[in-house]
């Protein structure tokens, strides 16, 4: 690898994904001496469409809760790894602005690792690729793990 990345960015959703993308993070982080970011974007105005009002304040604070343990237990995971430089993240809104261009763009990362897909073809139809976006529009270089 002829690139020395110092900062690198992992948006993971907890999809089956999420392991093979934070392995092969840690794996470059290691060896770039890089510092990590992990990342989960919660899109909330999925709540406002999908279930109008039904979604409680105290249901997205369970969420959220839940959501920094994953992280925690991310982070924890590539501290085991080896890694010593990692930071956990949450951000809410759009995944494919904040991951492509926000969350990057603000903390100075040079390379993004994602996963192929986090959603079932039927959501990618629907929604779009949030991969694709990614691939498409950011910055940073992007490596796709399968």
């Amino acid at each position: 690898m002829t690139e020395n990345y110092k900062r690198i960015l992992a948006p993971v959703d907890g999809g089956e994904d999420t392991m093979p993308v934070l392995n092969r993070a840690v794996e470059l982080a290691k060896q770039n001496n890089s510092h990590l970011d992990i990342l989960n974007v919660i899109q909330v105005t999925q709540f406002n469409r999908n279930y109008g009002n039904a979604v409680s304040a105290d249901t997205v604070y369970k969420l959220t809760d839940q959501t920094k343990e994953i992280l925690e237990t991310l982070k924890q995971s590539a501290v085991k790894a080896g890694l010593t430089d990692v930071s956990i993240h949450m951000r809410f809104g759009n995944p494919k602005r904040i991951i492509a261009h926000e969350f990057p763009e603000d903390h100075k990362d040079d390379l993004i690792v994602m996963g192929a897909t986090g959603l079932s073809a039927v959501e990618q139809l629907v929604v779009g690729s949030v991969t694709n976006y990614v691939i498409r529009t950011a910055k940073p270089d992007v490596l796709i793990v399968k």
